[in-house]
């Protein structure tokens, strides 16, 4: 699933991240970065340190 995909991204990075950042790195349509960010937010696994960037919690 993509949610994993992205989380591996952001853990990887070693910084914040935004979306379009994301959907490069992994390759994935910055739709389906949206959709699982959601996802990650509402289990929170990922934290917003500022506005549009995103990071592990």
């Amino acid at each position: 699933m993509s949610t994993e995909k992205v989380l591996q991204v952001l853990l990887t990075a070693g910084k914040p991240l935004k979306a379009g950042e994301i959907a490069e790195a992994s390759g994935l349509d910055k739709k389906e970065v949206d959709k699982a960010m959601k996802v990650l937010k509402k289990e929170e696994k990922i934290v917003s340190p500022k506005r549009c960037f995103w990071e592990p919690k």
